[in-house]
């Protein structure tokens, strides 16, 4: 059960077909041709125009956004922030007991 199993190559059935030789050909150059001026394409759909309530709306959204990042932010630094302090008084805890030693 535990065992590897070690695949077998199968061997190939049915009709094969052998390598085909490749016949080496002449190559002979082409003509250089100029190459026609690239023509810049056309828009293709127009430009976005933004109604007063859609920026209204992107504004909010923005905000909102900018206001949930920096809460996390700021959480996240208070956490480092009494992280520290902790370990702060956990050393002068430890230093007031084997100096009293």
């Amino acid at each position: 059960m535990f065992q590897p199993k070690i695949p077998t190559m199968p061997q190939p059935t049915g009709m094969v077909t052998p390598p085909t030789v490749v016949e080496p050909t002449a190559i002979t150059p082409a003509v250089m041709t100029p190459q026609p001026a690239p023509v810049p394409p056309a828009p293709s759909r127009p430009a976005v125009q933004l109604t007063p309530g859609a920026a209204l709306a992107l504004v909010g959204c923005g905000t909102a956004v900018v206001l949930v990042v920096g809460a996390v932010l700021v959480s996240m630094l208070l956490a480092v922030a009494i992280t520290a302090a902790s370990v702060a008084v956990c050393a002068v805890v430890l230093r007031s007991l084997l100096h009293r030693r």
